[in-house]
This record gives C-alpha cells, structure tokens and sequence, in this order.
C-alpha cells in the first residue's frame, strides 16, 4: 500500500524534537508521511532540530523542507501556512505535535504558577487552535483536507500535573468542535492519545529533575499492559498516518488511544 499520501502537502509543527536518546512523535510521524509520498513541511521552534529531521528523510530520498516556527505566535503561524500555500498550492494535511509537560513548569495545581500554567496553556492547547484557524479556510477552498491534534491518555487518567491534564483535555474538545464545523467543507479533524511513550519528551525532563533513566523506564513500562513495555513514536506515526490517509476518509471527531490497552485495563493496573 505504498503511496498512502501521495503527493500530498503536510505541514508537521513540531517536527523536530527534544534531545534525547529516541525518536519523538513528531519527527516520527514526518518521517512516516514523507515515506509514503507526503511533500513535508518541517516545522519547528528550533530550525536545526527540524533540519535533522529533513535530512533523515532526505537519506530515504522523500521530499521535505524545514521552517522555523514559534507555534505560540499566532503572526508566524498564520505567515508560514499561507506562505506554505502559496509556494505549493495546497495544504492537504496538518499535524499538531506541540506538547509538554514537566519541561513547561508543570505541576500539581496548588504548586503551579500562574507563568507556567499560561505557558502549558500557550504550547498545549493555543497552537493547536492558531494553525488550525489559518488552515482550515484554505482546506475548504480546495475542497477538504485532515488535521490530527496530539492529545494524550493523560485526559482518561489520574494525571496529577494540572497544565497538561487540562489541555490536552481541551484539545479534546477543540477536536470535536471543529470536525463538526467543517464536515461541510470536507476537513476531517482527529486526535491521539499518546498514552506511556518511550519518547524524549516523555523521558528527558524527568531524567534531567533526576529521576534515573533506567529506573524511569521500568517503572513505566511495568504500567503498560500490552506486552509490558511503552511504545514508541513509530505507534503514534503509524496511527497519524492512517488518520492522514483516504483510509479514513469517513473518520472524523474521534479520539483515538495508543496506549497498548492501558486504558481499557483501567482499575487492574
């Protein structure tokens, strides 16, 4: 089933990654699209970063380009994605990866300040609304397109840090309302919901406030159900790659978990 997004343009925000010693979703899920024929648009708030993943898929002989992109400022956003139209006529998919947790201040809500609760709020939940307000009228004119929004199985859970909980719960629901505001139009909106990834974003922080990495990876993966290990960026790229294709051209508004059954083993893990 090679050619499942041919030729299709795909802006990836958040397509670099943080250091670490994985893959992270978002270069992941560049790297999937651009493999299956995608024309990618890496953007990220480091220019490197989104480079490194442009020369990752330029090794595979795929087709890709990097962009510098603060995803909080609405201004650049709104630049890049009608510059991204111009330049290659149309805006066939975007993809949401911004996210973080620890790394922003997080914490519990009696513990969190008012900075790093604007700032979750900012990265979380208001970048994935500002490229999807500058997307979505272009998607219409040309009659559809697909937005996935990362989420996370932290929305289900007794996630205890209040900024992400919140968001990506909101993300949820930001979800929701636009897959049915512009079924109309064609635009199919979906989300995913990460649950325990062995992903930088995931790990860093954490090993960096501390914690010892080959502790922090056992004690998640004895919480994954499905073969007891976490999954990796490959599980969330491969699912945005079916919700991004034709695949799932009657998809839209659903939610959707990666988390090797750790939902629906609530209350026995």
């Amino acid at each position: 089933m090679a050619g499942r997004v041919q030729d299709k343009v795909a802006i990836i925000v958040g397509g670099g990654q943080t250091p670490g010693e994985t893959i992270g979703n978002g270069r992941a899920t560049a790297i999937a699209l651009a493999r299956e024929g995608a024309r990618v648009i890496v953007a990220d708030r480091d220019l490197e970063s989104a480079q490194d993943t442009v020369d990752l898929i330029a090794i595979e002989n795929g087709d890709a380009t990097a962009a510098q992109l603060d995803a909080t400022d609405e201004a650049a956003v709104k630049a890049l994605i009608t510059d991204i139209a111009g330049r290659y006529g149309s805006i066939d998919i975007l993809h949401n990866n911004v996210g973080a947790s620890v790394a922003l201040g997080d914490a519990v809500a009696v513990d969190m300040t008012e900075e790093a609760f604007d700032r979750s709020f900012a990265v979380n939940l208001k970048s994935h609304w500002m490229a999807c307000k500058h997307a979505i009228p272009i998607m219409r004119a040309q009659g559809g397109g697909s937005i996935v929004n990362i989420s996370s199985l932290a929305v289900l859970e007794a996630y205890p840090y209040i900024g992400y909980k919140t968001m990506k719960t909101a993300v949820i629901a930001l979800t929701q309302n636009l897959a049915m505001a512009h079924a109309d139009g064609g635009v199919r909106v979906n989300a995913i919901l990460p649950g325990l990834m062995n992903t930088p974003m995931a790990i860093e922080a954490r090993v960096a406030a501390g914690m010892p990495r080959e502790e922090l990876v056992a004690m998640r993966n004895a919480r994954v159900p499905l073969g007891g290990r976490m999954g990796t960026a490959w599980d969330v790229a491969y699912a945005a790659l079916f919700l991004h294709s034709d695949e799932a051209q009657f998809i839209s508004g659903i939610g959707l978990p990666v988390d090797g059954a750790a939902w629906a083993s609530q209350g026995k893990y």
